[in-house]
C-alpha cells in the first residue's frame, strides 16, 4: 500500500488515474446488478400480470414469468462482468463448456426439465385437475420444470418427474367436467327383472348428486353362482363423484328392502358324511 503522505501531487494524480477506471467500472457494475435486480422482479410482475390477463393457465404463467426474471438476471450479470474488465465473450464460451458438461451428467434431469415445459405448453392437464399419471393418482398441485407435485385423497404429496408423466399415460379425470360411475349390485334367482331394474333405476334417481342430463342407467350384467348381477351406470360433477356413489349405493339397499327383494350373500353348505 503506498503512503500517501510522502507522495507528490504528480504521483498521487497518476495513482488516481490507475484507479479510477477500475472504481468506475466496480461502481458501474454495482448499479447494473442492482438495476438488473429490480427490473428482473419487474419482468416477473409484468408476464404475470399479462398471463393473467389472457387467462394463460396459472403454471404457465408462472413458468414465463420465472424465465423472464432469470433472463434479465442472467444478461444484468453478464454487463456488470463486462464493466469490470471480464472478456465476456471468452465467459460465455466457458459457461457453454460447463452448460454442455452439466447436461451430460444431468440427462435425466434435462429430461424431466424438457418434458416440463412440454406439460406447460400443451397443457394435459392443469392446477387442480386429478389425474393418474407415472402411476400415481392425485390432485396435481404444482407443475414444476423437473417434477409435477400430486396430492391424494388421503393428504399424501406425491412428487412425480416430468419425464414419467410425458413418457407413459396420463388419464385426467376432470377435464371434461363430468364423470360416470357404477354402482354394482346382486339380487337373488327367482327376481322379477323388471321389478328389479325398475327399482334400481328410481333408487340412482333419488340420489341429488346424480345428473338427470345423461341420465342413469341400469344394465343386467351377469348371471353369476348366487346372484343376478346388474350395473347402475350414473353421471355426477367430478366433485360430487364420492358423494354420488355413497348415495347410489343407499339407496340402492333401502330401495331393494322396501320392494322385498332378496340380496344373497355367499354361503357355505357343509354336509357331513354319515
Amino acid at each position: 500500500m503506498p503512503d500517501f503522505s510522502t507522495m507528490t501531487p504528480e504521483e498521487i494524480k497518476a495513482y488516481w488515474d490507475m484507479a479510477s477506471p477500475v472504481l468506475f467500472g466496480i461502481g458501474m457494475a454495482l448499479v447494473i446488478l442492482i438495476l438488473g435486480w429490480i427490473f428482473s422482479k419487474w419482468a416477473n410482475r409484468a408476464v404475470t400480470n399479462a398471463g393473467t390477463r389472457s387467462n394463460l393457465d396459472e403454471a404457465l404463467k408462472r413458468f414465463l414469468a420465472s424465465i423472464a426474471q432469470y433472463t434479465v438476471l442472467a444478461a444484468s450479470v453478464i454487463a456488470a462482468l463486462g464493466k469490470v474488465g471480464v472478456e465476456t465473450t471468452s465467459l460465455v464460451a466457458v459457461f457453454a463448456s460447463a452448460g454442455l458438461a452439466v447436461g451430460l451428467a444431468l440427462q435425466g434431469s434435462l429430461s424431466s426439465f424438457a418434458s416440463g415445459v412440454m406439460i406447460l405448453f400443451f397443457r394435459p392437464f392443469a392446477l387442480g385437475d386429478k389425474v393418474t399419471t407415472g402411476g400415481e393418482t392425485g390432485v396435481v398441485e404444482d407443475i414444476g420444470l423437473f417434477a409435477t407435485t400430486l396430492k391424494t385423497p388421503d393428504n399424501h404429496t406425491i412428487i412425480v418427474p416430468n419425464s414419467s408423466v410425458t413418457g407413459g399415460t396420463i388419464t385426467n379425470y376432470t377435464k371434461e367436467g363430468t364423470v360416470r360411475g357404477t354402482v354394482s349390485a346382486g339380487v337373488a334367482y327367482g327376481a322379477d327383472l323388471e321389478v328389479v331394474m325398475t327399482a334400481l333405476l328410481a333408487a340412482a334417481n333419488k340420489s341429488s348428486l346424480v345428473l338427470k342430463d345423461p341420465g342413469a342407467a341400469v344394465a343386467f350384467v351377469d348371471m353369476a353362482a348366487s346372484s343376478l348381477n346388474f350395473n347402475v351406470m350414473c353421471w355426477s360433477q367430478c366433485d360430487d363423484y364420492l358423494g354420488m356413489l355413497h348415495e347410489v349405493r343407499s339407496n340402492i339397499y333401502d330401495e331393494l328392502n322396501a320392494q322385498g327383494i332378496d340380496i344373497p350373500f355367499d354361503q357355505i353348505v357343509i354336509h357331513k358324511a354319515e
